[in-house]
């Protein structure tokens, strides 16, 4: 609650700057408008950080958890681990074997 008030005030402030610039205020508050956007970022950042760490928390327990809350591979490993429709070779051969045709 504490976050979503700092980030009602930030978005108050970017307002009132916005119309400083529109009406033609100080070169000091034209400047101001980035670093209020980024401590905008930096506070949306921190919520959904928290929200998707109680997500994860719930989903822990779970045989099956969402796809955005899974842990991320490598593409090499997704490339691995996913087969091809040709036949059932991996796609990292697949891509392999397509660059080889290309050269010759």
């Amino acid at each position: 609650e504490d976050l979503t008030k700092q980030l009602e005030e930030l978005k108050n402030e970017l307002s009132s700057l916005r119309v400083t610039k529109v009406t033609g205020g100080a070169a000091s508050k034209l400047s101001k408008i980035k670093v209020v956007r980024k401590n905008i970022a930096r506070v949306l950042t921190v919520i959904n950080e928290t929200q998707k760490g109680a997500l994860r928390q719930h989903y822990e327990t779970m045989k099956y958890a969402p796809i955005d809350l899974r842990q991320k591979k490598t593409l090499s490993l997704i490339h691995i681990s996913e087969p091809t429709r040709l036949l059932s070779i991996s796609y990292a051969v697949f891509c392999l074997k397509k660059k080889k045709k290309k050269k010759n």
